[in-house]
């Protein structure tokens, strides 16, 4: 068996299709069909189940089922690898449900370099409106990028091709790993991560623009930040004396090249954003104090912050997690998310897609400068 495609969904039934439609074509024109297409799902009301596996795939054999374990996308996940490693696979190909503008060559830039022994761990390199994945942008892309050194720009993208080693590698954790929130949005942080501290080769293939079910960050993406994050942080206690001696930030290889794209619009709330970040920050005051003052003072009055102000909020966050392993810490983080949004959109309103591309990039400066102050505050 050489590519599998995994689909892990939650109530998918309008975009599923497409995605199987898309996977199959894939697999016909660049995989001589010999490949499997497997839904995991996790207990869709829509019908999501019907639609897959309703939807032709041709002459590409597919399965379907509700995955167990605790309800998430890790769990969907896990259960597609351990297909995967029970079968020897020497690829899987993870796609989101909710994909709109997945294509069937999408297939062949996140198999073929594993395939062709140039990398274990595919990332995917999308182009994205600038207010599309701010999770990525504020917390993760530094975050990994200045932690591990190596500058993958989408690595909680979703769409992944990983290689039997790193399936190995992933599968061989202890099982309490399972239990955590890895299980739900943690998955993707957490398999990006490993596989760069374990000294995977991890490459970037470009997939042109991501068109999804986008989410108003102040509106829903509340759980998907504290399980990400959370993740982040317990990656960080856990790999420290791998992020400790790196100091310097290597470009990551993009495979294929970047298809010219239009993006659809992205519409943010921000005076929402403001307003709940202001009241959040002020109901939680008293239990702030590992924070600095002047800045919990700034986001209350005004329901934004600057990048500097982020940056020390989310180091000195890291290290109370790290005190206490309590999951307030990540939580009490969200308003100062939200007002870090609240800043970038109003400093980006007038500007193209490209031009906030390239404040995104910049903000890496600011992380790395202030890197030694979080060696030094998570040594104390």
């Amino acid at each position: 068996m050489n590519v599998i495609v995994g689909i892990s969904s939650f109530n998918n039934s309008k975009t599923i299709s497409n995605v199987v439609e898309k996977s199959a074509i894939g697999m016909k024109d660049y995989f001589d069909s010999k490949g499997l297409i497997i839904n995991s799902d996790g207990g869709s009301s829509d019908g999501t189940r019907d639609r897959f596996t309703q939807t032709d795939t041709f002459d590409v054999p597919k399965v379907g089922f509700e995955y167990r374990g605790i309800p998430g996308k890790g769990s969907a996940m896990r259960s597609i690898m351990e297909i995967a490693h029970f079968l020897n696979a020497k690829v899987v190909v993870f796609l989101d449900a909710d994909l709109k503008s997945v294509e069937p060559w999408w297939l062949e830039r996140l198999a073929k370099p594993i395939l062709n022994g140039k990398a274990d761990y595919v990332a995917p390199y999308y182009t994205r409106h600038k207010y599309d994945g701010t999770i990525t942008n504020q917390v993760c892309f530094p975050m990994t990028s200045i932690l591990y050194g190596k500058k993958v720009r989408q690595p909680i993208g979703g769409d992944f091709g990983v290689g039997l080693k790193m399936i190995k590698l992933f599968l061989e954790k202890p099982e309490d790993v399972w239990n955590k929130d890895v299980a739900k949005f943690g998955i993707d942080i957490w398999m990006t991560t490993n596989s760069i501290a374990h000294g995977g080769r991890v490459l970037q293939s470009a997939l042109g623009a991501k068109v999804h079910d986008v989410k108003d960050p102040a509106k829903h993406l509340g759980p998907m930040f504290e399980q990400v994050v959370g993740t982040l942080f317990e990656l960080m206690i856990e790999f420290k004396d791998v992020w400790f001696n790196v100091e310097r930030v290597e470009e990551v290889e993009i495979y294929g090249e970047i298809p010219k794209t239009t993006l659809e619009e992205v519409k943010v709330d921000v005076e929402n954003m403001r307003r709940k970040a202001s009241e959040m920050v002020r109901s939680e005051m008293a239990n702030l104090s590992y924070l600095p003052r002047n800045l919990v003072d700034s986001v209350i009055e005004s329901g934004k912050l600057e990048l500097e102000g982020w940056v020390r909020i989310l180091f000195d966050s890291s290290v109370e997690y790290k005190r206490r392993r309590d999951k307030s810490v990540v939580r009490n983080l969200i308003p100062f998310y939200f007002a870090r949004v609240a800043d970038f959109v109003e400093k980006t309103e007038r500007i193209s897609n490209d031009e906030a591309e390239k404040i995104i990039q910049d903000q890496l400066e600011e992380f790395l400068k202030m890197k030694d102050y979080l060696k030094k505050r998570w040594s104390g």
